[in-house]
């Protein structure tokens, strides 16, 4: 964890002992300089120097190791007889008694302090490095991604000779593998294998090859906690995969359950209007005329028509979501699609006012006729089933920079604001659910129709009513229609 230049500790503890030694030699030299002008005060005080700089910088064992240096040499150089270890007067045998105390205790005071600072940039490196492999985990969603973050970790802060990261694979599954370095080869088993474990299962192991330094107690508390926040990592991923298969078995029963419910309904409906009209003309208890024979017929192929759009709409939303959906674009007139649209449904929108509001200007627009036939047939039939008998329906187009703007307007009642964005989505219904029937998919079969042919759909509130708003390219593969030359030019 902490790179040092010499991880021999002997050697180490020889380099700094020669320090020391030589440090108090140095001082010893420079006081002897000075000694005529130095009184022995001075000179203990000064000796004092060499142990405070000496357990500042190596700890308390040098420290101590320059307090006896220091005492030796003051007694022999400074102390009455010279030159010898040897002290005459009581006076003399006090100032070197105070001295080694005081320097004891200064050695001690100073290494206690260097040890202190030493184990809080231990603890700040650990936090640090604990920080950058959590930061660089937390955002990752794959399993192999994860492995290969967890050894580039343990490379960069132990610099190990090989990092194997092993992660369990699911049931039927293989294991996935990362070395650091990539493509190493060992003949010889891994010194430390550590397992991933969380309370809830064995996630991996992680095996390392270790030949060159022995690991210290912190190292080994680092190390586990790498190997904790790799295995929660994992579980993170595995946990997050299975919530999102929950989540899509949940969607995927509320939808069926919701078409079910929906298709149920709209089916049976039509199916006893087409029973009881062929019992009816089957039956030979009533002789029908021929006006009541023609409403029967007529409620027919109504029902008929009813069933058709209901299982084309299904179909529709099945190519929509299996991305099976491609327009066949060409050159068509936007005014007379929807104008066909509404004389073909005049039947259902006979108790409204169907206006047109279409420039003579207004250019072609590359659509697939048959498509955009089928979106000017939802919104009318989503605006007839919410607006009021005898109320208007608006249809209008605009073209607008190199998007032409189509508008379908009702008098229906607002959507609250929170809604809009919904109201395109499968099923969902605003207002009016209890009272109106349908499936719920026009609009959304629209909304993947209009982005099919690269444009988009929106709905608002007006003043007085409600609309839908589509726009279409102008350009197909970015040319403009060819106009057709005057025969007569």
């Amino acid at each position: 964890m902490i790179k040092t230049t010499l991880k021999n500790p002997v050697l180490l503890f020889i380099v700094r002992f020669l320090g020391t030694l030589a440090l108090t030699g140095l001082v010893t030299v420079i006081l002897r300089f000075f000694e005529p002008v130095l009184d022995v005060q001075y000179v203990a005080l000064l000796y004092l120097l060499p142990v405070m700089v000496s357990a500042a910088l190596w700890g308390l064992t040098p420290g101590i190791l320059a307090s006896i240096a220091a005492f030796l040499l003051f007694n022999y150089f400074f102390i009455l007889p010279y030159n010898t270890l040897l002290v005459h007067q009581s006076q003399d045998l006090i100032t070197l008694t105070i001295f080694l105390i005081v320097a004891v205790v200064i050695s001690q005071l100073f290494g206690q302090t260097k040890r202190s600072l030493d184990l809080a940039r231990a603890r700040e490196l650990e936090a640090t490095r604990m920080y950058e492999l959590i930061a660089a985990l937390a955002g990752l969603i794959e399993v192999d991604a994860i492995a290969r973050t967890l050894a580039e970790q343990l490379m960069t802060t132990f610099q190990f000779d090989h990092v194997r990261v092993v992660v369990k694979g699911k049931s039927g599954e293989q294991p996935v593998f990362y070395d650091l370095p990539q493509n190493s080869v060992d003949s010889q088993p891994a010194n430390i294998s550590l397992s991933m474990m969380t309370h809830r299962n064995l996630e991996g192991e992680i095996r390392i090859w270790n030949e060159n330094r022995p690991l210290s107690e912190q190292d080994n508390r680092l190390l586990e906690t790498f190997c904790n926040q790799g295995a929660l990592a994992i579980e993170r991923v595995h946990l997050s995969e299975g919530e999102n298969k929950v989540r899509v078995l949940e969607e995927s029963d509320r939808i069926k359950t919701s078409l079910l419910n929906s298709v149920s309904h709209e089916l049976r409906s039509p199916l006893a209007a087409i029973k009881a009209s062929v019992s009816s003309l089957r039956s030979g208890a009533v002789e029908w005329d021929n006006a009541s024979r023609s409403d029967l017929l007529a409620t027919i192929e109504e029902e008929t028509d009813k069933l058709n759009q209901l299982v084309g709409n299904l179909l529709d939303m099945s190519r929509i979501e299996s991305g099976a959906l491609k327009p066949l674009e060409k050159w068509n007139s936007i005014a007379e699609i929807a104008t066909g649209v509404a004389a073909r449904m005049h039947s259902q929108v006979q108790d409204h006012v169907i206006h047109f509001d279409f420039p003579a200007d207004l250019p072609l627009v590359p659509s697939d006729y048959v498509m955009i036939e089928q979106v000017f047939s939802n919104l009318i039939s989503n605006s007839v089933k919410y607006a009021p008998s005898g109320t208007q329906i608006k249809i209008g187009a605009r073209a607008e920079k190199e998007m032409l703007r189509v508008q379908v307007e009702n008098e229906s009642t607002h959507v609250r604001e929170e809604d809009l964005e919904h109201i395109f989505e499968k099923f969902h219904r605003v207002t009016n659910a209890d009272r109106v029937i349908g499936t719920g998919l026009g609009l959304s079969i629209c909304k993947g129709i209009i982005e099919a042919h690269g444009g988009k759909i929106w709905a608002e509130n007006m003043p007085q009513g409600f609309r839908f708003i589509f726009t279409l390219p102008l350009t197909l593969d970015g040319s403009l229609p060819l106009i057709p030359r005057d025969e007569k030019e």
